[in-house]
C-alpha cells in the first residue's frame, strides 16, 4: 500500500495550495463584482459562445461553459480519484471504507432534513449544505501543520471521496431538467463502446477520451446534467491492480491507464478548472436585503452546513461503532471526529456548483452564496479551534 499511501500524500498537497489560491481568487471575485468593474465582470462570464459539429449544436454562455464543460472534466478526475481508492486505496476493503462511508452519509443526511426542515416550499435547495469542499478543508488542515494527527488528514480525504460521490448521485437524480430519451440511446452505445476497450484492455488513452467527448455531447442533451459523463468516463477508465503496488509511483502511473490520467489532469483540475470556477460563480454583489428576503432559505442553508455537517458525522459514526457496524481509525479519538466535522461544513466551490442547479432565481442564488460564504468561514473557523485546543492539551 506503500504507493497509495504516496498518492493521497500528494493529492493533499496539491489539494492544499489549491485551497490557498481558491481563497484568493474568491476574494478578488467579490472585490471585482462590487467594483465599478462589477458590469464588466457579469458580462463576461455572460458572453455566449457556441460550438457545431455536424447536427449538434452547442451554444452556451461563458459561465456555463466553464460549469458544464470544465466542470466535467473536474468530475473525472474526481471520478478516477474514488476508483483508484475503491480498488487499491482507503475504499478497498469493508473495514477501511465502511467509517468514512457513514460519516460522509450522516454528513449529507442531517444537513438536507435539517434545511428542508426550514424550507418545506423551496426544498430544491437541500443539496446546497450537504457538499464539501476538500481543497478548503484540506487547506485549513494544512495551515494548522504539526498540530494536527495525520490520520485526521486520511480520514477527511476519504470522507470527501465519498461525499464528491454522494454530491455526484444527487445532481444526477434531483437536479436534472427535462429529459429527451432518444439521447439516451446515444450516450448507451457510446459508453457501451467504452466498456469494450476497458474489457479488451485497450491500455492507450486516446479512444478512451475521444469517446468521452461524445458520451458529455449525448449527456448533455439527454437533459442529465453533463458534469456525470466525467465520472461515468472515470469509472471505465482501466486500473491495473496486477501492477506491483510495491514498485515507484512512476512505473504505476505508465502501467495504469487510470493513474496516468489521474496524474496528468489532476493540476489542470485543481490550479486551472478550480481557480476558474471559483472566479466565475464566487462574484455576488453584497446585498444584505436579498438575504433578509430569503433568509429561512439561508438559514437552511447556514444551519446545514454549521450544524449538520459537525452533528451527521458524528452521530452517524458514533452509533455505528456502537452498532459494531464500524470501526474507529486507530490514532483518531472523537474529538477529531467532531472537529473533522465541522470542517466537512467547509462547503465553498461545491455547495456554490450546486445552488446553480437547484434555484433559477439569480436573487436566491446571491443570497444563498453569501451564507454559503459566512457558514463556511464559521465551520472552519470552529474546526481549526477544536483541533487547536485539542493540540494544546497534547
Amino acid at each position: 500500500m506503500k504507493n497509495s499511501l504516496f498518492l493521497i500524500k500528494d493529492f493533499i498537497s496539491k489539494e492544499t495550495l489549491s485551497g490557498l489560491i481558491l481563497f484568493v481568487v474568491t476574494v478578488l471575485a467579490v472585490t471585482i463584482a462590487n467594483s465599478d468593474f462589477g458590469p464588466y465582470y457579469f458580462e463576461l462570464f455572460s458572453t455566449q459562445f457556441g460550438i457545431n459539429f455536424g447536427q449538434l449544436n452547442a451554444s452556451m454562455s461563458l459561465l456555463h461553459w466553464i460549469n458544464d464543460v470544465l466542470m466535467a472534466i473536474f468530475f473525472l478526475v474526481v471520478g478516477l480519484e474514488i476508483k483508484r481508492e475503491m480498488l487499491i486505496g482507503e475504499l478497498s476493503s469493508v473495514k477501511k471504507a465502511s467509517f468514512p462511508i457513514i460519516a460522509a452519509i450522516g454528513g449529507m443526511i442531517v444537513p438536507a432534513i435539517l434545511y428542508i426542515s426550514l424550507n418545506p416550499d423551496h426544498i430544491t435547495g437541500f443539496g446546497v449544505p450537504m457538499a464539501t469542499d476538500i481543497a478548503f478543508a484540506l487547506g485549513i488542515l494544512m495551515l494548522l501543520g504539526n498540530k494536527v494527527n495525520p490520520a485526521i488528514k486520511l480520514f477527511l480525504v476519504t470522507l470527501a471521496v465519498v461525499d464528491d460521490l454522494g454530491a455526484i448521485v444527487v445532481v444526477a437524480i434531483f437536479y436534472t431538467n427535462e429529459l429527451h430519451f432518444e439521447y439516451f440511446l446515444y450516450a448507451f452505445a457510446v459508453y457501451f463502446i467504452i466498456w469494450v476497450l476497458n474489457y479488451k484492455n485497450v491500455q492507450k488513452l486516446t479512444p478512451y477520451i475521444i469517446l468521452g467527448v461524445f458520451l458529455w455531447i449525448f449527456i448533455h442533451k439527454t437533459g442529465i446534467h453533463s458534469t456525470i459523463a466525467g465520472v461515468l468516463l472515470a469509472f471505465a477508465i482501466p486500473l491495473n491492480k496486477k501492477a506491483d503496488l510495491e514498485e515507484s509511483v512512476e512505473h504505476l502511473s505508465v502501467d495504469n491507464p487510470l493513474v496516468k490520467l489521474e496524474h496528468a489532469l489532476h493540476n489542470f483540475s485543481a490550479f486551472i478548472i478550480m481557480p476558474l470556477f471559483a472566479f466565475a460563480n464566487a462574484g455576488v454583489i453584497i446585498d444584505f436585503s436579498n438575504v433578509m428576503e430569503h433568509q429561512l432559505i439561508v438559514l437552511g442553508v447556514a444551519l446545514g452546513l454549521v450544524v449538520g455537517k459537525p452533528i451527521g458525522i458524528f452521530s452517524f459514526t458514533y452509533l455505528a461503532t456502537k452498532l459494531k457496524l464500524s470501526v474507529k481509525p486507530e490514532n483518531v479519538t472523537w474529538n477529531d471526529i467532531f472537529a473533522v466535522g465541522f470542517l466537512g461544513g467547509i462547503g465553498f466551490t461545491m455547495s456554490i456548483f450546486i445552488s446553480h442547479l437547484a434555484f433559477s432565481d439569480e436573487n436566491i442564488v446571491g443570497a444563498v452564496k453569501l451564507g454559503i460564504f459566512a457558514s463556511s468561514v464559521i465551520a472552519a473557523f470552529i474546526g481549526s479551534v477544536l483541533l487547536i485546543l485539542k493540540a494544546k492539551k497534547n
